[in-house]
């Protein structure tokens, strides 16, 4: 987190000029932040950066990926009120929206173990917060995919209808050599295609379990499995992540780890 990210992010909340807090007497108190429930911590890197920020001296035993339980402390706060009671929400909100979103993410990576599948999330983020939810994912155990259109040449659907699978590859290969390439498939005949094209990695797009079985087959069968990298995406949640990670495919990257994790609830309580 730099310093232009924090001054966003509190001024956001403050507004231009917080009459109420810049009226009351400004008192050095203790404080600290209490979680609610148990799940994986995250965001506490950036909270420490914020009230560092501000002035305010902390103290703490937990790390960022640490598995909590409710009523544990995890930070303990001494400086100026103003500026602890002015920073409560945007600390607790990053405590509550990254915590949520690692805690999902932990959640899907126990379920699949069994498997050696990896889970991902996609660019569903939140814009101006992307890196922060990413880190997240990190944190419980996720991989966090592309972060922006550069890391990776995806070719999609759309990509497709336009291009043709062939066009498109052929652009992508001559952006250069340092570009993995991804491309949608939506049944096995496309996904044979792409691996015979020479895609580093196949993405299985809205395909049933069943389907994505029968693909798989058909590139073991022409011995084209082992080129690609596999990933499935699209339709898939907690009630059947465990049938498509049984599958057979590398990566599920998995949107609703960010966009639907429900955040984790934390408190500030002057001591």
């Amino acid at each position: 987190m730099i310093v232009s990210e924090i001054e966003v992010f509190l001024r956001e909340d403050t507004g231009d000029f917080d009459v109420f807090h810049s009226s009351l007497p400004d008192e050095i108190i203790r404080a600290r932040i209490i979680a609610k429930e148990g799940g994986i911590l995250a965001g506490l890197e950036e909270v420490v950066r914020i009230f560092s920020h501000c002035g305010i001296s902390s103290s703490h035993k937990c790390v960022d990926g640490d598995e909590i339980a409710g009523r544990d402390i995890i930070i303990d706060l001494e400086g100026s009120s103003r500026a602890i009671l002015q920073n409560e929400r945007v600390a607790l909100n990053i405590l509550g929206r990254m915590g949520g979103i690692a805690t999902l993410t932990r959640a899907c990576v126990d379920m699949v173990k069994h498997t050696g599948t990896r889970i991902a999330c996609t660019r569903k983020t939140t814009p101006g917060f992307r890196r922060f939810e990413k880190k997240a994912v990190m944190l419980g155990g996720g991989d966090p995919h592309r972060f922006n259109l550069t890391d990776a040449i995806m070719i999609k659907d759309n990509h497709i209808r336009i291009y043709g699978m062939d066009g498109a590859y052929k652009v992508a290969k001559d952006v250069g050599f340092m570009k993995k390439i991804e491309i949608e498939v939506e049944n096995a005949g496309d996904a044979v295609h792409a691996a015979e094209l020479g895609a580093d990695v196949i993405m299985f797009d809205n395909m049933d379990a069943g389907s994505i079985t029968e693909a798989i087959s058909v590139l073991d069968e022409k011995k084209l499995r082992d080129s690609v990298i596999l990933e499935s995406s699209g339709g898939i949640s907690v009630d059947n992540l465990v049938e498509y990670a049984e599958t057979g495919v590398d990566v599920i990257s998995l949107g609703m780890i960010t966009h639907s994790a429900r955040w984790l609830d934390f408190s500030l309580n002057v001591r």
